[in-house]
């Protein structure tokens, strides 16, 4: 079985390719044939160590497949089984162990490729968006890197719940994704507030996965009492800053991520539930921009890194 490690952190020549020994389902795990595994910052940030990782390191964490086999105490799941997850260290590989309780069954309907495409991402845009600050119909967000993965849900999402979006995008080609999406602007990041203003007199909430370039547009676009959610860093971590900032709009300020959103089973499977439904729906799409054998996964990484794509990559042992 080969499969992707990385021995020490750095960029991305540090990841190779290695054959390994086929790994064996334990009590309560089960052994899935990966047929697509997602491309993800997370795994960035593991890579060159701004999350510190035991090394050496498998790499991916999200992915859809087949059941295998699986260990005592398994119910439900029979070999042939169609199952996705997210959060389990290893997924780009041609084989993965799995605990039964974080697979999500794939309904009929959806595709392998498009439900390892969507949990991450499509999970993270749900409790961004109904917990970490809950839409409301008539809200004015904004959306930062409207283009990418997450924030293309997003928009779709936020509009689908009554809210508008104000995003933002590197380039014209990405503006217009984000406008076709749904937002009611779509601009170049330095032009945000501008944007903003002409729409509203303050976002309700700020959706910021790039981070440190964005941060201080993010807090200078909230209203009053909105809420600065500040869940990824794409373009580095945001320096130390003082709270106190804060007390300008009586804002919130929070760092999810998504493993304590889907902690326990029924939330998993909940959240799971209603994104599969909205994809059968057509409320979301999940686009593919990208398929990478895993000789080329540094090829992957370095579109995502690069900012050169417009929506979900993936690993296809």
């Amino acid at each position: 079985m080969r499969a992707v490690v990385f021995e020490e952190h750095g960029d991305r020549d540090v990841l190779q390719v290695q054959e390994k020994p086929v790994p064996e389902p334990g009590p309560g795990e089960v052994l899935v044939l990966v047929e697509a595994s997602g491309v993800n910052f997370i795994d960035v940030y593991q890579r060159t160590g701004t999350y510190q990782m035991r090394l050496p390191s498998a790499l991916g964490s999200e992915g859809a497949g087949t059941v295998l086999s699986y260990g005592a105490g398994v119910e439900g799941l029979s070999p042939g089984d169609r199952v996705a997850w997210t959060g389990i260290l290893g997924s780009h590989a041609e084989q993965a162990v799995v605990p039964a309780e974080r697979l999500v069954p794939v309904p009929e309907g959806i595709s392998t490729e498009q439900a390892a495409a969507a949990m991450l991402q499509g999970l993270t845009a749900h409790y961004l968006t109904h917990d970490s600050y809950p839409v409301r119909a008539g809200d004015t967000v904004l959306v930062h890197a409207a283009a990418g993965g997450v924030g293309r849900l997003l928009t779709r999402i936020v509009t689908h719940l009554g809210g508008r979006v104000v995003a933002t995008a590197g380039t014209p080609a990405k503006r217009e994704i984000a406008l076709a999406d749904g937002a009611v602007r779509a601009v170049a990041y330095d032009q945000a507030l501008q944007a903003v203003k002409e729409v509203s007199e303050g976002v309700a909430a700020a959706y910021d996965g790039v981070g440190k370039d964005t941060f201080d547009i993010s807090l200078a676009a909230l209203r009053p009492r909105g809420a600065m959610v500040l869940f990824g860093a794409a373009s580095g971590k945001v320096p130390p800053f003082d709270p106190l900032r804060l007390m300008a709009g009586s804002y919130t300020l929070t760092r999810p991520t998504l493993g304590h959103f889907i902690a326990k089973r029924h939330e998993l499977l909940e959240r799971a539930d209603t994104l599969f439904g909205w994809m059968a729906d057509g409320v979301v799409t999940v686009d593919v921009s990208g398929k990478y054998g895993l000789d080329a996964v540094q090829d992957a990484y370095a579109d995502l890194e690069g900012r050169r794509s417009t929506g979900k990559l993936l690993v296809i042992p």
